[in-house]
């Protein structure tokens, strides 16, 4: 699976050109996003892959010194689960 990085989004595209797997994640300030969307698609859902996806944001978020403040459910709950990332979840 090949992630791919645009305008605070990472996603990954079928042979078709069609999102499958994306992550959004704009901007609150020039410090601050806001994870407040994931997706999956349907017939890939049960594998991991979310898991996988929301990982490479948090990998990302910490590369670029960002901190996140995370408004979707999936986001949230992954992020309560792995405490190894909780650097980059933004406290107010």
């Amino acid at each position: 699976m090949i992630f791919k990085y645009k305008d605070n989004r990472i996603y990954v595209e079928n042979e078709n050109g069609d999102i499958i797997v994306e992550a959004v994640f704009p901007d609150l300030n020039e410090n601050v996003v806001n994870i407040n969307h994931t997706y999956v698609d349907p017939a890939l859902r049960g594998q991991g892959i979310a898991s996988k996806l929301m990982k490479e944001v948090a990998e990302h978020l910490r590369k670029e010194n960002k901190k996140a403040l995370i408004s979707c459910p999936y986001a949230v709950k992954w992020f309560d689960k792995h405490e190894e990332y909780k650097d980059v979840v933004f406290r107010s």
